[in-house]
């Protein structure tokens, strides 16, 4: 059975945001176990470049896992054999994606309509790889079809080894609040051996601590916080050993991370992609800055790393 350290706290998996670069910040500020991007299994198996460059990982971000998705177990079990060639600690099985054009045409969250072929996906996949192969859903399609316990029980029978769970069903995509009583009603099922990680709206470190003290989870899947504040693990780590709260990075902390983060990302694609790929993250930092819109927009507008290092001087020298 799969052994977790205590309270660990995992960068969950978000296209177009964990890679490489990315991860090694999360990494670097405390994150335990890092989700590579997901990664369409048909795609992988047609050996499409892009998709080939998602399965690079380092060992310094070790424990890692490469996550999956597909509609069709022939291509799952042979993407799941192309990922455990890179030697990944794990492999992960995306049942819980919401999006249109993968729900939509049953992969993902589209699982969540056909359980009897999500769980058949899941076993054929453990039998056909030696490393262990978790999963990542969500509480049911819709609120009438809440059956995440129901699910997770039949994982577990056929040999997956760990579950995370986003409180929300298909049809809230990320709106709402995340419901966290089914995911602690799983982890406190007797039934259940495996880790449960539980997903859903942590953004602060008192959420973190609700999460494992009131429901029980085995871990802290943290996803769009992370965003623009890599240190967010630093922080609820801060605040467990402390019980104090970490003051958010200075402006000139920020302006280093940014420069660095960027340029990493910018060597893992090229100058245009790479800051075009770091815009999510940049709309996410300097907040609560006072008199900040333009220089955000000034930022946001920026199409060469001149323009936005020139920017950056601005930043610094206002609020130095």
């Amino acid at each position: 059975m799969l052994r977790m350290t205590k309270c660990p706290l995992i960068l969950a998996p978000m296209e177009d945001v964990t890679n490489p670069p990315f991860r090694k910040f999360c990494k670097r500020y405390g994150a335990d176990w890092l989700y590579s991007e997901f990664v369409s299994a048909d795609a992988l198996v047609r050996s499409i470049s892009q998709t080939m460059k998602k399965l690079a990982i380092e060992d310094v971000e070790r424990p890692v896992t490469i996550q999956i998705y597909g509609r069709f177990i022939d291509s799952m079990v042979e993407a799941a054999k192309l990922v455990e060639e890179v030697k990944p600690d794990f492999i992960d099985l995306n049942f819980g994606c919401p999006v249109k054009r993968v729900a939509q045409k049953g992969a993902g969250a589209g699982m969540l309509r056909d359980i009897p072929l999500m769980v058949d996906m899941a076993r054929q996949v453990v039998k056909a790889v030696k490393i262990p192969v978790t999963a990542k859903t969500r509480l049911g399609w819709d609120s009438e079809h809440i059956i995440i316990d129901d699910i997770a029980e039949q994982l577990q029978d056929v040999g997956i080894q760990a579950l995370a769970i986003h409180g929300r069903t298909r049809s809230q995509m990320y709106t709402g609040t995340a419901d966290w009583e089914p995911i602690g009603r799983v982890k406190n099922n007797p039934r259940i051996k495996i880790p449960i990680i539980g997903n859903g709206d942590i953004d602060s470190p008192q959420k973190a601590k609700e999460a494992f003290e009131k429901y029980g989870v085995d871990g802290v899947m943290i996803g769009r916080a992370s965003i623009g504040s890599p240190w967010i693990f630093q922080q609820i780590k801060h605040y467990f050993e402390t019980g104090e709260l970490l003051a958010t990075p200075s402006v000139a902390e920020q302006i280093a991370i940014v420069k660095e983060q960027l340029t990493g990302t910018m060597e893992w694609l090229d100058e245009p992609r790479g800051i075009l790929h770091f815009r999510r993250h940049l709309a996410a930092m300097f907040k609560g800055l006072p008199h900040f819109r333009e220089l955000r927009i000034e930022m946001l507008r920026s199409n060469t790393k001149e323009e936005l290092w020139h920017v950056l001087g601005k930043i610094g020298e206002r609020y130095q």
